[in-house]
């Protein structure tokens, strides 16, 4: 299987593919490349309805460029918590951002969620944003405001008075509770619509199986997220002379 980079004649059977609609699986099986490595580059260059092989060849050039000229170099580099390896770290949270992404979540949105999500605090103050990913303070406020209102960051001020957005496990729990109540409210506007449109028509019994479908749904996330909050929840202890392991808690 070939490694290294995406060539500029890989991006254009990329971008045939997509234009054909080939799955993301069949477009790297001819490539002989891993599905992701396919995924990754079609979600970061516009995603399938706007992905062009020559903007995206271009758009990684500037990229790599920008990484050499920014990346610390020599035993001057700063070293990464825990003996990770930096590069694996940085590959991974592109990974990471490329699923949110296919997830539905907007480009900048996904990145500042990976972000946060793959700092060991969990948390990190506007400006710690801003540095780790080279964006406008602009960006960032936009992207915190979205993921708020999804339920999937909180805020909170430190002991000296900033503001920090954070992450952990309950705000996953209130993002699920969130999308439960969200698809409610959907349920409760298609039986509605039963209403309005008459019982028995066409329209009205599509709106009802929508109905019954998605209420369903949205009670088995919610009841599913209390049952994962009570019994899955871990948390690191504190080490003691040999490595953190994760201990069950109920809570």
């Amino acid at each position: 299987m070939p490694g290294g980079r995406l060539t500029q004649q890989e991006r254009q059977q990329i971008a045939l593919g997509v234009a054909d609609g080939l799955a993301y699986a069949e477009i790297a099986r001819r490539l002989d490349r891993p599905t992701s490595t396919v995924t990754r580059e079609v979600m970061r260059n516009g995603g399938p309805t706007a992905y062009r092989a020559d903007l995206a060849h271009r758009a990684t050039e500037r990229r790599t460029h920008r990484r050499g000229q920014t990346a610390p170099r020599g035993p001057g580099a700063p070293e990464q918590a825990h003996g990770r390896d930096a590069e694996a770290v940085r590959a991974y949270e592109e990974t990471f951002t490329t699923v949110l992404m296919g997830s539905g979540m907007p480009t900048m949105m996904s990145r500042v969620m990976a972000c946060l999500t793959l700092t060991d605090t969990g948390s990190l103050t506007a400006s710690e944003l801003v540095q780790r990913l080279q964006v406008s303070p602009a960006s960032i406020s936009k992207a915190i405001a979205f993921l708020e209102s999804q339920g999937f960051v909180r805020r909170e001020r430190d002991e000296r008075r900033r503001e920090r957005y954070v992450v952990d496990d309950d705000i996953w729990y209130q993002s699920m509770i969130a999308s439960a109540r969200s698809t409610a409210q959907i349920v409760e506007t298609a039986r509605q619509g039963v209403g309005v449109l008459g019982p028995e028509t066409p329209a009205a019994v599509r709106l009802e199986n929508v109905a019954r479908f998605l209420d369903f749904v949205s009670e088995s996330i919610a009841r599913a997220a209390e049952q994962a909050r009570d019994i899955l929840h871990t948390k690191p202890e504190a080490p003691s002379g040999g490595a953190a392991a994760p201990s069950s808690e109920r809570g």
